[in-house]
């Protein structure tokens, strides 16, 4: 059985998992900023990577009660996400799954929650499409289709990193945990 979190706890994840989204979000706008000095883009990169890890741990270790194999499976795609090539997929597969954790679990306001289960889960459809060429644009973010698709998420990930860090997540009753 799966204990929850202390009130306490969860106020220090819910802070570090905030900071590590503006961390995160910085970290991937520097890194695209200075593309034309490959030492300090990798140096982002590589500040950018940690910040998944760590966002992928706090959110773990928040919404585990809500279903741990989900949660687990989230967590898994922040860290590939971390090292892939190929991380944006799996980083909107495993916020797609946090998101919907965190819903379930009225951790979160629901509209804020149900606002981050659909952006995600839009962008989990719409990459593959991009990078089968079936959108007619490229990945780059040159093109103004990436920006599109990405907008909303990055809306989304600030109001939430801005609630955690003031106000944190709201723990639920204990409720048995399934999938």
């Amino acid at each position: 059985m799966i204990t929850p979190i202390s009130q306490a706890s969860s106020r220090i994840y819910a802070r570090a998992a905030g900071i590590a989204f503006i961390v995160y979000i910085a970290a991937d706008m520097a890194s695209m900023g200075v593309a034309s000095q490959p030492h300090v883009a990798s140096a982002f990169t590589l500040l950018g990577s940690l910040s998944a890890l760590v966002l992928g741990v706090t959110l773990y270790k928040i919404t585990r009660a809500q279903g741990p194999a989900l949660a687990l499976l989230a967590l898994t795609c922040r860290v590939v996400e971390s090292v892939s090539g190929q991380g944006a997929i799996f980083f909107a597969v495993g916020s797609t799954l946090f998101c919907w954790l965190l819903l379930r679990g009225r951790m979160i306001p629901s509209v804020l929650a149900w606002f981050g289960v659909i952006v995600s889960a839009l962008l989990v459809v719409l990459l593959p499409l991009q990078l089968a060429g079936l959108l007619g644009g490229s990945m780059s973010w040159s093109a103004s289709l990436t920006w599109l698709q990405w907008i909303p998420m990055l809306v989304f990930e600030l109001t939430l990193a801005v609630w955690l860090m003031i106000k944190g997540v709201a723990i639920p009753a204990m409720q048995p945990a399934s999938l």
